[in-house]
């Protein structure tokens, strides 16, 4: 093990108000990180900041901020370099999905998608990529998801976004080897949080077990904690039990499956 040592670093989240980004929040200040905490809600990262700061005695920013809008990481670096901050470790981990025939989508709610999940992360990842890799300790973490592994039927375009996410993350861990940044891509399954909320349905989930944040967010630390850490690690045995059977079927028979799992039973045949 060559576990990474969060004190004295500070870590911009963004979608820290709430499931995945929260938990991050919540388990690197308890190693010892200061935060920069972005998100649209300010009142929900503003009280997230006032139960870690006592709790823990880092010090958490809470920086309300809209990614969808053009150039987003830019904005975000300029904010974070005019308010002094010295970010050494980023988490990409806002996103959101949409459900339903895509051609029936609605075109503008698309646009934001891919502007939220791809295109803000690599704005952010490459605004602050170079800062991450002069400081020469930290991590970066793109959330991918298990939709990254196969075609998603009902989810077709966040599923290519995650897609996107992993191979984009992966690139990057082989670039940033020797400069002591660690990289990974997080990909969790189903997981207990507001994504299904604003999805509208659990039928997007395809009737597999919801893992709860504070796992997810220990495998993706222990995984970074390795001596040489993986450029992508998937949380949950079940799923990466899922992720090696799927290499062995056609992709054909993979996307009827998939298919299958996600059609409401309302439409289903």
């Amino acid at each position: 093990m060559s576990q990474v040592d969060y004190r004295g670093q500070t870590t911009l989240i963004t979608g820290a108000g709430s499931g995945i980004g929260a938990e991050f929040a919540r388990q690197l200040a308890a190693r010892g990180s200061d935060l920069v905490l972005v998100g649209r809600r300010r009142e929900r990262l503003e009280a997230l900041a006032g139960e870690l700061v006592p709790t823990y005695g880092v010090e958490a920013v809470a920086l309300p901020f809209d990614l969808a809008q053009p150039l987003a990481g830019e904005a975000l670096a300029a904010e974070v370099e005019r308010r002094g901050l010295a970010v050494t470790s980023l988490v990409n981990n806002a996103g959101f999905g949409t459900y339903g025939p895509f051609h029936r989508e609605d075109s503008e709610r698309l646009r934001a998608e891919i502007a939220v999940d791809v295109t803000a992360v690599v704005d952010l990842s490459r605004a602050f990529i170079e800062r991450l890799r002069s400081a020469g300790r930290g991590v970066l973490v793109n959330v991918a998801s298990m939709a990254a592994y196969q075609p998603d039927p009902h989810m077709a375009v966040y599923g290519a976004t995650k897609a996107f996410v992993l191979s984009f993350t992966e690139a990057l861990w082989y670039e940033s080897r020797g400069t002591g940044l660690r990289v990974i891509a997080l990909s969790p399954g189903a997981t207990r949080t507001e994504f299904f909320d604003v999805v509208g349905t659990l039928d997007a989930a395809g009737g597999t077990r919801l893992s709860e944040p504070a796992d997810v967010v220990r495998d993706a630390l222990r995984a970074l904690d390795r001596r040489n850490p993986p450029p992508s690690v998937i949380s949950g045995r079940l799923n990466r039990a899922m992720t090696v059977a799927g290499r062995l079927v056609s992709r054909r028979r993979m996307v009827r499956t998939m298919g299958r799992m996600t059609t409401p039973p309302r439409t289903a045949g």
